[in-house]
């Protein structure tokens, strides 16, 4: 179960940083025809971040505990002491900028190139940030897979 758990939370996160990638690529090319596709795909990149943070949330607070001993008696003790403890603090900013983004994307971004600027700003750093966040969770179950092989 707590596989399909942590399979669930990855493909929330890689659905929203792939949604954002759309966002930035369709804002380069904003246009009277693609401003409702561009609103929606913020509203889904914003479900999307939420879903993930909400199963890993769960997951956390149920099953991490093991996990984490498993990493600090392992060789990879950074796994959590620095990636867990970055990722924590920083989903805190991620699903601020998420939960923004549909704001400035309501504004007709062809005429608005401030609104237009600041929904690429915002996009690119949530994929940025998104991405970082998934290098990070493939290094807390590497530090747990290497603890469990050095045993």
């Amino acid at each position: 179960m707590t596989e399909l758990i942590l399979m669930a939370h990855v493909l929330f996160g890689v659905a929203c940083i792939i949604t954002t990638v759309w966002i930035f690529v369709e804002v380069l090319h904003a246009s009277e025809t693609n401003q409702a596709r561009i609103r929606k795909m913020c509203w889904a990149a914003a479900v999307f971040m939420w879903l993930a943070f909400c199963i890993a949330g769960y997951w956390y607070v149920v099953f991490y505990k093991v996990d984490k001993a498993i990493i600090l008696e392992g060789p990879w003790p950074f796994a959590h002491s620095f990636f867990m403890e970055t990722k924590e603090h920083l989903v805190i900013l991620l699903l601020l900028l998420v939960t923004y983004l549909p704001i400035p994307a309501s504004s007709n971004l062809v005429t608005n190139k401030d609104a237009r600027r600041v929904v690429l700003w915002v996009s690119g750093m949530i994929a940025l940030l998104a991405l970082m966040m998934e290098g990070e969770g493939a290094i807390i179950a590497m530090g747990v897979k290497v603890a469990l092989l050095a045993k």
